[in-house]
């Protein structure tokens, strides 16, 4: 896939689809992009899973943290990603060998790895990168 444009309905699609997300790199601070976005997150619906290492077994936002995506006590439809873009290979292979896999990989904005993208895709995993969920739904759905 082309990850330099996305089709508005590709967006759309998962934005609707998804119902849990697992945001990797959760803040307690609200000053971060993260904190924002899960809290949009969860005003819109969504049932996230923090994960943060360093924040394990505390609470964001009223919710239980987790050290690693294979925590989360479910699967998740979606992890949404707040770390380097060097890191993204690493998430993505943990999100393959889980058990049950998310249908998405989103990476948040300035966050891309074409290679670590086209290994996802290739376990069936749809890819988002460089894009912010909290810009996308209210452009897209309202």
């Amino acid at each position: 896939m082309d990850h330099n444009r996305y089709e508005d309905g590709y967006i759309a699609d998962i934005l609707k689809s998804t119902r849990t997300i697992a945001l990797l790199g959760a803040s307690p601070n609200p000053a971060r992009p993260s904190y924002g976005v899960m809290s949009f997150l969860l005003r819109k619906g969504y049932d996230v899973f923090p994960v943060n290492p360093g924040q394990a077994g505390k609470e964001i936002l009223g919710r239980t943290v987790y050290a690693r995506l294979a925590d989360v006590p479910q699967p998740v439809d979606m992890v949404d990603v707040f770390r380097a873009p060097e890191f993204l290979a690493a998430v993505m292979d943990e999100a393959i060998a889980l058990p049950t896999r998310p249908k998405v990989i989103w990476s948040q904005l300035d966050i891309r790895d074409d290679a670590a993208a086209a290994k996802a895709e290739a376990e069936g995993i749809k890819v988002v990168m460089d894009r912010c969920p909290a810009i996308e739904y209210p452009r897209l759905i309202g």
